[in-house]
């Protein structure tokens, strides 16, 4: 289970975005890590540089490697309807990303951790596979062991600010969410200017 496991707030500085969740060391040191940092911030960048730049955001956003990610580009040329959209939502639709979104996790990461030990089921069934893709009417449940229920309601501590996505329900009561429908692309905030990344993939 390939994943990136350096430092966030150097990523989130290089990119200038909190991608893993708020960030004080942006506060604090607003520009890129390194020596060159605050000069650097500075330079041009090209049009495929800028490109590169919004695929490596989308990419590290979702916790996922270069060759995972093009897979999802390629499922996402393969299927009907305009290519970004697609990417973000197949993105969207990831276990790990759904568990985020129901408040279970308050970072992707910590979402991952969850269902990758064994933490979460999906109709049932335990599912410890954080890239498992989640349809239209799936249950997303805690596992009732007291260890479980109890990273869950502290995770839900957590993220009590944050509010439940449309195409998604949540009983707080039961540990219980489902996926309503599919998420639609204005309904997620990515960060990321996505038709750069289809430019990027398609030169």
């Amino acid at each position: 289970m390939a994943r990136y496991t350096g430092p966030t707030d150097k990523i989130s500085r290089r990119f200038g975005v909190a991608l893993f969740g708020p960030s004080k060391a942006l506060e604090r040191r607003p520009f890129p890590p390194g020596q060159h940092g605050q000069r650097g911030a500075r330079r041009k960048r090209s049009d495929y540089g800028i490109a590169l730049n919004e695929k490596q955001k989308l990419r590290m956003q979702y916790g996922i490697l270069e060759k995972q990610f093009r897979r999802y580009f390629a499922e996402a040329q393969r299927r009907r309807g305009i290519t970004g959209d697609t990417l973000v939502q197949l993105l969207e639709t990831r276990l790990d990303n759904v568990v985020y979104r129901l408040g279970l996790g308050n970072t992707r990461r910590a979402a991952r951790q969850l269902v990758g030990h064994g933490h979460v089921k999906v109709n049932g069934r335990r599912v410890d596979i954080p890239s498992f893709c989640v349809k239209p009417g799936d249950v997303i449940s805690v596992v009732e062991s007291p260890r479980s229920q109890q990273l869950a309601n502290r995770a839900l501590d957590l993220t009590t600010a944050r509010p439940v996505m449309d195409w998604l329900s949540f009983d707080k009561d039961k540990l219980s969410g489902t996926m309503n429908r599919l998420p639609e692309a204005d309904e997620i905030e990515t960060m990321v200017n996505v038709q750069l990344v289809v430019e990027l993939y398609s030169r």
